[in-house]
């Protein structure tokens, strides 16, 4: 068992490091108070190869494995969380993972090579008003019509919304016997009905697009079923297994940002006529803290190599998907406060990030599935 990453996962760490510290950390402040959408820096993510990560190499993405994955969003989270959540639902976790597992060939080739060519933004349209953690409570429709299906519905809490151009939607299909069969479509450009609404205003990730969706009699050709109908389901909760890893990282991202911060400003704030860091009190705070972040990130990185296991040779992984979620955003979480803490009154202002950080870290527990509900899957696991 060896505990090191190879040249070219450094390699990958230290590009996504440099390239948050040049491109990100310095406009972070700016896009959450403006609440701007950062078209620039994803065009620049796009430019260098850091977007669109989960694609393999044929189908126009990048083509690494998961670990790589991992370390690039852990970086890109350390300058802003806001900018990876909106990379990340992309083509990074969430948005084109059904079609990665559940679509034909033809569809991945069909789909896949503009999006990642142009930059594209794909929604994953899941949640709805009454359907957050309960899945099967999906009320949106899809009704057969000739070659084509008819969707109506809407939907929630949808990153991108506002600017995405493809939508990964998933619907009931309602049989003849009244029973429902949910399903994934994909909705191209252009798709007559797709409706943008109220747009959100977030404690965190400011400068991330989060809105409602409305689909009014839109016409999706059979052609963008995923799967087959009634596999929804599975293919939704193999999605969120497969992006409960990049939440750890983006977790880890925040936390590690707020405990720089921690040690920076205990060495230069100075009270009794000397640096509080060293005060054995300071001290105690940031040795937990980086014990913490260490172990949060043993398990993201270890779930990250699974994820290829799974991938590759079908091995489950959903356990250490959610340990390494609900863990390292926990951590997110208490770093975070601690780093406020320590840099008292100047941590609570905007002027320090340290505030930012913390209101970015609490989405980290409820996205991507509650906290609680990673404890039942986790306890689900132990008592089978």
């Amino acid at each position: 068992m060896q505990f090191e990453l190879n040249s070219e996962q450094k390699a990958y760490q230290q590009m996504a490091r440099e390239f948050a510290d040049k491109e990100i950390t310095p406009y972070a402040r700016e896009l959450d108070e403006k609440e701007e959408f950062p078209w620039e820096i994803l065009k620049k993510l796009h430019a260098v190869g850091l977007h669109d990560l989960a694609v393999p190499e044929k189908y126009g993405g990048p083509g690494i494995d998961s670990l790589s994955y991992s370390l690039i969003i852990e970086q890109i989270a350390r300058g802003c969380a806001g900018v990876t959540v909106t990379s990340s639902a992309n083509g990074n976790s969430l948005a084109l993972y059904p079609l990665l597992l559940g679509g034909t060939e033809e569809q991945k080739q069909r789909f896949l090579p503009p999006i990642c060519k142009e930059g594209k933004l794909v929604t994953f349209s899941l949640t709805e008003p009454n359907a957050g953690s309960d899945v099967s409570a999906i009320a949106t429709t899809a009704r057969k019509d000739g070659n084509y299906y008819i969707i109506n519905g809407s939907k929630c809490f949808i990153t991108n919304a506002s600017y995405a151009e493809y939508h990964t939607v998933f619907a009931n299909v309602i049989d003849d016997s009244g029973a429902k069969k949910l399903s994934v479509f994909m909705i191209e450009p252009g798709t007559p009905g797709v409706i943008v609404g109220k747009k959100e205003k977030k404690l965190g990730l400011r400068c991330s697009d989060t809105a409602e969706l409305f689909f009014e009699d839109v016409r999706v050709p059979k052609e963008n079923l995923i799967g087959e109908e009634g596999e929804g389901f599975k293919l939704a909760m193999k999605t969120l297994d497969m992006a409960r890893p990049s939440v750890g990282a983006i977790s880890l991202g925040i936390a590690q940002a707020a405990f720089e911060a921690a040690v920076e400003y205990s060495k230069t704030r100075v009270q009794f006529g000397r640096p509080i860091c060293k005060n054995q009190a300071i001290q105690f705070m940031l040795a937990d803290m980086a014990t913490q972040i260490e172990a949060a990130r043993l398990l993201v990185y270890q779930a990250s190599w699974l994820k290829d296991k799974f991938l590759y040779e079908g091995r489950p992984f959903t356990r250490e998907a959610a340990f390494a979620k609900v863990y390292a955003s926990d951590v997110a979480m208490k770093v975070t406060t601690d780093a406020v803490q320590i840099l008292g009154g100047f941590g609570y202002t905007r002027e320090s990030l340290v505030e930012k950080y913390m209101r970015d870290a609490k989405i980290m527990q409820i996205f991507e599935g509650t906290n609680q509900i990673q404890r039942i899957v986790i306890a689900g696991r132990i008592l089978s």
